[in-house]
Parts: C-alpha cells; sequence; structure tokens
C-alpha cells in the first residue's frame, strides 16, 4: 500500500467511525427521553446522565492523548472504543440508576475517544483541512439525520430493542477501527519529544473557549430540546423525536455546502457570523409558541451553527497533534458537562423553559470569543 493509498484508507475509516459516532451519540438525547418515560426519572436525573455521558467524553478526549504512548494507538483505540457496545448493551438491560450512569459514561468514553482519532486520522491525512473536518462532521451529520428513524423502526420490536441496535452498531464503529492501519497516524511511533508549545498560544486557548460555548449550547440543545418539546405541547408524541432530524438535516446541509458549494474565503470572519446567527436564532426559538416557527428556527439555529466545530478545529492548523487535540477538545468538551446539568438543575426549580433559555449564555459566549479570534494579528491565524 502506498502512501496515497495509506492516506486514503485512513481518511475514509475516519469518515465511517464518525458516522457511526454520529448515529450512536446522538441517540443519547433520544434515549435519555424513552428513559425518562419509562421510569419516571426527574429532570435533575436526566441532566445528570446526560452530562456523564459528557464525562465520559472527556476523560477519554484526556486519556487517548497519553494512552497510545503505553500501548500503542491502535491498542488503546480499540480499548475505548468499546464504549458504546458496553454501554448502549448496558442501557439495554436495567433501568438501576447508577448502571445506567456507568452505560452513559461509557458511551461518552467512545464519543470523545472516536472525535479524537477521526480528527487526527482525517486531519493529518486531507491537503484542505477545512474541507476534510467540514466532510467529517458532514458524516456524523448523516448518521445523526438517521438515528430517530432507526430508534422509531427498533422500537416497534419493544422498549429495549433501540438500545440493543444501538450497541451493535457501536460494534460496526470498533471493527471499522480494528481494520484500519492506524500506528503511525498521529505522528511517529513513540519516543519521541512532545512539543508542548501549543499551550502559550493565545490562538489555542481562544479555540478552546469558542468551542467550549459550542458545545455547551449544541449538547444541550440535542440532549433537551425532544424533551422540552414534549413537556411544553409544542410539538406532542412521537413527532418531537423528530426534531433531531430537522436539526441534523440542516448541519448536514450547511456543512456540505461549506464543504463543496460556498468554502469560507475568511473563516475567521464566518466564526462571527455564525455566533451572531445562533443568538438570533435561539431567542427566537425560545420564544416560539407553536409547532410550524419551532421547526424552522431549530433549523435555522442548526444551520447557524453547524460550520462551526470543524472550521474552529481546522483553524488550529499545524497544532493538530495528538497531544494538542488531546488537550484541545477534552477541556473544550467541559461546556457539554456543565450546560445539560445546569439546564436540569434550573428546570428543577424555575421550570424547564427557564433552563433552556439559560443556554443563551453559551451562544453569546460563542460569538465573543469568536471576535477575539478574529481580532487576533493575520499571522497568528496563519
Amino acid at each position: 500500500m502506498n502512501q496515497q493509498q495509506l492516506l486514503a484508507r485512513r481518511r475514509s475509516a475516519g469518515f465511517a467511525a464518525f458516522f457511526f459516532s454520529g448515529i450512536c451519540a446522538i441517540s443519547s438525547g433520544v434515549v435519555v427521553s424513552l428513559l425518562q418515560e419509562q421510569y419516571g426519572f426527574a429532570y435533575g436525573v436526566t441532566g445528570t446522565l446526560l452530562s456523564l455521558m459528557s464525562l465520559g467524553n472527556l476523560a477519554a478526549g484526556f486519556v487517548s492523548g497519553v494512552l497510545p504512548g503505553v500501548l500503542g494507538m491502535k491498542p488503546s483505540v480499540l480499548l475505548l472504543s468499546l464504549g458504546y457496545l458496553v454501554g448502549y448493551g448496558l442501557m439495554g438491560f436495567t433501568g438501576a440508576v447508577p448502571l445506567l450512569a456507568v452505560g452513559f459514561f461509557l458511551a461518552g468514553c467512545a464519543k470523545g475517544q472516536v472525535i479524537n482519532t477521526c480528527t487526527v486520522l482525517v486531519g493529518n491525512s486531507s491537503s484542505d483541512r477545512t474541507r476534510g473536518m467540514n466532510i467529517m462532521h458532514s458524516c456524523y451529520a448523516c448518521g445523526a439525520l438517521l438515528c430517530p428513524f432507526l430508534i422509531a423502526a427498533a422500537a416497534r420490536a419493544g422498549d429495549k430493542a433501540p438500545l440493543l441496535l444501538l450497541a451493535i452498531l457501536g460494534g460496526l464503529l470498533w471493527a471499522v477501527f480494528a481494520l484500519t492501519p492506524m500506528e503511525e497516524a498521529g505522528g511517529k511511533k513513540g519516543g519521541g519529544r512532545i512539543d508542548w508549545s501549543f499551550l502559550r498560544s493565545a490562538r489555542f486557548w481562544l479555540l478552546v473557549g469558542l468551542i467550549f460555548c459550542q458545545n455547551a449550547a449544541e449538547t444541550s440543545v440535542t440532549g433537551w430540546m425532544v424533551t422540552y418539546f414534549k413537556d411544553s405541547g409544542i410539538i406532542a408524541g412521537a413527532l418531537s423525536t423528530y426534531t433531531v432530524t430537522v436539526m441534523w438535516g440542516a448541519t448536514l446541509i450547511a456543512r456540505m455546502l461549506i464543504a463543496f458549494v460556498f468554502p469560507f474565503r475568511n473563516p475567521r470572519r464566518a466564526m462571527v457570523g455564525m455566533g451572531a446567527g445562533c443568538i438570533v436564532t435561539y431567542l427566537g426559538l425560545m420564544l416560539a409558541r407553536s409547532q410550524t416557527p419551532a421547526i424552522l428556527l431549530l433549523f435555522l439555529f442548526a444551520f447557524a451553527m453547524a460550520g462551526m466545530n470543524p472550521t474552529a478545529v481546522a483553524a488550529a492548523g499545524r497544532m493538530t497533534t495528538v497531544t494538542s487535540i488531546a488537550i484541545l477538545l477534552p477541556a473544550a468538551s467541559l461546556g457539554a458537562i456543565v450546560m445539560p446539568w445546569i439546564i436540569g438543575v434550573v428546570a428543577e426549580y424555575a421550570g424547564l423553559t427557564a433552563g433552556m433559555a439559560s443556554n443563551i449564555v453559551p451562544c453569546v459566549g460563542m460569538l465573543v470569543f469568536a471576535v477575539l479570534v478574529a481580532r487576533l494579528p493575520e499571522e497568528e491565524n496563519a
């Protein structure tokens, strides 16, 4: 296998793994809603389960930057990527909150490992990083787009069937990594001195802040919006589950347009525009009280946010290594831990509408950090 074939194979593996991860990760919002209905969980328990998934994401993100130096890249990837298979399998066999908590944590571990590994596989195997990242995240959006349909189809076979299906898909994701050559995908194998210079870069930490806010806002919407629409009566019954499809359909359209039709000429300015768009559309979403405006504004919110994460990650440029990604993405994923939990706590005391309204804070944060990144000297953003 020549070098070009090797790079193409790694890119393809990154795309395929991120597709399966899109199904498994985004299904958590639908799954937690189903579990809440089945077992009668309080909002606080629901928020805690979602946050535990994000905590697993964080933990695996950091570990995936260290473990390859001990086990090698492929063995560490195969170990951590078992989380979807084991986590959803566990959820399918129990309703005990402590065991469900372990299941969500393990699923989060798989999510964190997949994000880090695919970012390195695709980023270091693509001649155009921004395009490669947007295609990779489009694969994630495709998986997210399909998840409500797959869950609805599986649910016809019983309450546990959706969880067992997700476990099987997690097994397929593991198989993709098992068949992919990757020992040197993130750089030289072992023994080299780790370059920590990225920690002194203002650009690096501003990108951490930007992706932190993006993760907080996006995870809160994907995790809570189905429950919010059901409980508020804006979109009733099974139809509310398909709002996930609306959101990820918009995300897929936007990312494919960025990758193939309207590539960003000035990514920094584009991120500022996306941040402003998120604020306006989320405020509109919180004011919506009927089905049609709510669906339209959810679509526009997802469309506005779609390019933020891949564009920000691509902006890391030459800093993209196993080590830097193992700091950047997990640190930024703290937003996905904190915000769903905050929404659950606020909902317990002031109602779910107030909890969802609090998500405007990370939306504003995205705009602030995007402006700060745009104001850096040109050479800092090269």
